[in-house]
């Protein structure tokens, strides 16, 4: 139903009378008006800023190198939150947990081929890799872009992963409130359209 003829038909509907004998609410018997009782007053809280989000898809190697690899991919950068403070790994690890078979696939291939890759040249986990380890492991991102997605299945998973995590950072609410605080203003604040009926 379009809204113009569901105002009209509103308005064309005839009011309800209310009977005599009901009393209003906020009088006593006596006619007197009754003080009315204030609302209590609740605070409330973010559900991100009441706890911590645990990790419930990739188990706790897989997550250690996700989020040591969001924090190399998208580091905090000229007062902007990196991936690490907008909760980028946490978001991707729900996201990945809800996603088809195939995003799965390759995420926890990927990671952990990244753990065995770093276990295998530098004897321990991806997390605990420095930052030139980190480079060397991370060579097949420097490969120049093509619309074809890579061959080999751990290039994909860092291409798609390097586009995921950027995605979740500049996306998260830590992001848009650091930007809107500067100088910048956010992207369609204020602008305001209406449906076409």
């Amino acid at each position: 139903m379009k809204r113009r003829r569901f105002i009209q038909t509103l308005a064309a509907a005839p009011a309800i009378a209310v009977p005599a004998s009901i009393e209003p609410l906020a009088q006593s018997p006596a006619g007197t008006p009754r003080p009315q009782e204030e609302a209590p007053k609740l605070e409330f809280a973010s559900l991100d800023a009441a706890a911590e989000t645990m990790p419930r898809f990739f188990s706790a190697p897989q997550f250690a190198a996700l989020k040591k690899l969001s924090e190399i991919l998208m580091p905090p950068l000229n007062g902007m939150p990196g991936a690490l403070e907008a909760g980028a790994p946490e978001f991707l690890d729900f996201l990945i947990g809800k996603s088809p078979a195939d995003r799965k696939q390759l995420y926890t291939a990927g990671l952990n081929a990244l753990n065995a890759q770093a276990t295998k040249r530098f004897g321990k986990a991806f997390a605990e890799v420095t930052e030139a380890q980190a480079a060397e492991l991370l060579a097949p991102l420097r490969q120049p872009w093509t619309y074809e997605p890579p061959a080999d299945p751990f290039a994909r998973f860092l291409r798609e992963a390097k586009q995921d995590v950027r995605t979740a950072t500049m996306n998260s609410r830590e992001y848009t409130t650091a930007g809107s605080a500067g100088s910048r203003r956010g992207g369609g604040v204020g602008q305001y359209w209406y449906p076409i009926d």
